[in-house]
C-alpha cells in the first residue's frame, strides 16, 4: 500500500499527516502517522525533519506523494505539490464530517472563514490581515503579558462577569493597552475576558462577510481554547463543532489531496 503525506507549515507550528488507503474509498483511508512541533528559526529544516521522522516511523518506507500547505508551504523543498491552506482545510474538515458547511480556522498569523457546499466544494472564503487581533499569536502574546499559561487562558476568560474593553486590534498596541489596564488596577480576569471578546469580535465580523451555514467547525490551534469557542457560539448564535486534533486539519487535507493525485494519475 502506497503512503502519502500532507505537511502544513504554519507560522507557529508544523504538522504532518501520513495516510494509507484509496482516495475514492473513504473507509479504506487510514491515518498511519501524525506529528506536530513548533516552528523555530529554520522552517526548512523542520519540514525535512518531519518527513524523515515520518518515514522512519512507518518503517523506512518512502512516501509516494507529498503535498505541502500553510504559511510556509513553499519551504517544503521535497513536496511534489503545494496547495493553499484554504483548499486543504476545506478538504480536511469535510472528510472529518461531511455535514460541515462553514469552517473557521484561526491560525498563528491569520484567520480564515471558508464556506463549502454539500460535496465539499469551496463556495466562498475570507481572510483577515496579519496584524489583526483575530489570530493565535495575539492570544499567545497576551497570555505571556499577563503571565498566564496559554492552556488556561480560555478557561479564565469564562470566569469574568465584566469583561474589560480592549480597543486595540493590533497585537503590539493591544499589549501596551493591557499593561496600562493592569497598572490602573483592572481585574486580571476581566482583562483576559476582554482580550477574548476582541478576538471573537474580529472573527465574527470576518464570518459575517461569508455568511454562516451550519454545521460550523472551528479548526486551528485556537480551537482548543474554550473561551474563544463559547464566545463565538454566543456571537454567531450557532453551535460550533471542534474536530479531534483541530490543529491537524490542514495537514490532513493536504494528505487527502496527495491521495487524490495518486488515484487520478492511476486512472
Amino acid at each position: 500500500m502506497e503512503l502519502v503525506a500532507g505537511v502544513d507549515i504554519g507560522s507557529l507550528t508544523a504538522k504532518i499527516v501520513v495516510l494509507g488507503g484509496t482516495y475514492n474509498d473513504r473507509d479504506s483511508i487510514k491515518q498511519k502517522y501524525s506529528f506536530i512541533r513548533r516552528v523555530g528559526y529554520n522552517p526548512i529544516k523542520i519540514a525535512k525533519d518531519l518527513i524523515n521522522e515520518a518515514e522512519n516511523a512507518i518503517g523506512n518506507k518512502s512516501l509516494a506523494y507529498i503535498v505541502s500547505t500553510g504559511y510556509g508551504r513553499k519551504l517544503v523543498e521535497i513536496a511534489n505539490e503545494r496547495i493553499t491552506e484554504i483548499t486543504c482545510h476545506a478538504t480536511g474538515a469535510f472528510f472529518v464530517n461531511p455535514d460541515i458547511r462553514t469552517i473557521i480556522d484561526i491560525g498563528g498569523q491569520d484567520s480564515k472563514v471558508i464556506q463549502i457546499n454539500e460535496i465539499g466544494q469551496i463556495q466562498d472564503f475570507e481572510m483577515n490581515d496579519k496584524c489583526s487581533a483575530g489570530t493565535g499569536r495575539f492570544l499567545e502574546v497576551m497570555a505571556n503579558t499577563l503571565e498566564v499559561e496559554l492552556a488556561e487562558f480560555g478557561n479564565k476568560a469564562l470566569i469574568s462577569k465584566n469583561p474589560a474593553t480592549i480597543s486595540s486590534t493590533c497585537t503590539v498596541f493591544a499589549e501596551s493597552e493591557v499593561i496600562s489596564r493592569l497598572n490602573q488596577g483592572a481585574n486580571r480576569l476581566d482583562i483576559i475576558a476582554g482580550i477574548h471578546t476582541t478576538i471573537t469580535n474580529k472573527i465574527a465580523a470576518l464570518t459575517a462577510r461569508v455568511g454562516v451555514k451550519s454545521l460550523v467547525a472551528l479548526t486551528g490551534g485556537v480551537a482548543l481554547n474554550p473561551g474563544v469557542k463559547k464566545m463565538l457560539e454566543h456571537q454567531l448564535n450557532v453551535l460550533i463543532e471542534v474536530p479531534s486534533n483541530p490543529q491537524m486539519i490542514g495537514a490532513l487535507g493536504a494528505a487527502l489531496l496527495a491521495s487524490k493525485h495518486l488515484h487520478d494519475s492511476s486512472n
